[in-house]
This record gives structure tokens, sequence and C-alpha cells, in this order.
């Protein structure tokens, strides 16, 4: 009886995550990763795509998460082919675009949807989970959502916010508090 009551608990918190760190994702090779892998780091989530106008913001990225990642920065990128059918390649193929182009060191993942009847559960989560900035559907690629240390959403930025921008730099300095 006791184990049965367990089994309906987990899947009662599945169904209704409170956390950032309760979902698994697969990684760009496709290996699963927990992200409770994270607890503890600051996590700036991107949905990216390689044939954008935001493209670019790969190096910034990059950039940013050299400066920082010492300190507990991780930035997760997600590609999403939602927009405009901008990131059309297979995991394989934007693993070696953002290698190759970008020298992307940060990690990525598998590509999903981040939009629509089929949209990833982690972006339902993160689109709907309140902040001071706004809640919703992603409007395009390169969105971005900045995690704190305990799992929750701190602040989310929209397509246009440079990695490098003041606003946001500021943001992760203190999360990194």
């Amino acid at each position: 009886m006791i184990h049965g009551l367990l089994t309906i608990l987990m899947v009662a918190l599945m169904a209704n995550p409170t956390s950032f760190y309760d979902f698994k994702v697969d990684n760009i090779d496709g290996k699963p990763v927990d992200l409770k892998d994270y607890k503890g780091k600051v996590v700036l989530v991107v949905n990216v795509a390689s044939k954008c106008g935001y493209t670019g913001q790969y190096e910034d990225l990059e950039a940013l998460y050299q400066k920082y990642k010492d300190q507990g920065l991780v930035i997760l990128g997600f590609p999403a082919n939602n927009f405009g059918g901008q990131e059309p390649g297979s995991n394989a193929e934007i693993k070696t675009f953002c290698s190759s182009k970008y020298s992307v060191t940060f990690p990525m993942f598998s590509k999903v949807s981040v939009k629509g009847n089929d949209q990833a559960e982690l972006f339902t989560f993160l689109t709907k989970q309140t902040n001071p900035d706004f809640t919703g559907d992603i409007k395009w690629n390169f969105e971005k959502f900045l995690i704190g240390q305990d799992g929750k959403l701190i602040h989310r930025y929209r397509s246009g916010a440079d990695p490098l921008d003041d606003d946001l730099e500021a943001a992760i300095k203190e999360a990194l508090k």
C-alpha cells in the first residue's frame, strides 16, 4: 500500500513540476540529462536556431559562458525549428555547426519544439512561470530564461536581448552571489 501511494505521489509531482530541476531532457547526442545535475548553478536556457537573424548571438553566449562558468553559470542551448524553419538540421548537423562556426562549448540539447501542441514539457513549464518580465508563448528564436540556483525562473528576455547586455549580465552576477 505504501509503495502504491509513493508511486502515485511521484507521478503527481512529475505531472505538476515545481522547479526547473524536475525535468529530464536529451542532450545533442541523444543521451538523457537530469536537470538536477545543474542544482546550485545559475542557468541560462536559450532556444536557438542556426539560420536566424539572431544566430550570431551564439558568439556572445559563448563569451558569457566563458566569463562566468567558473563562478557557477551554465548556458543550455535548445535548438528549435518553430520559427520560419530556421533550424532544419539534425542534431548532428546542429552540433557540427555550433562547434565549427561559433566554437560553442556550453551544453547543447536535442532539438525540441518550444511552442504549439508539441511543445516540450520544459518549455511549457518555463513559459508559464511567474517572473517580473512576462509570461506566455515564446515569440522567436533566442529567447532567454534565467534560472536561479534554486531552480526558479528569475528573469525572461526576448530574442533581441544581447547575451552581453548590461541588464542581463547584472542579473547573472546577482544570481551568482
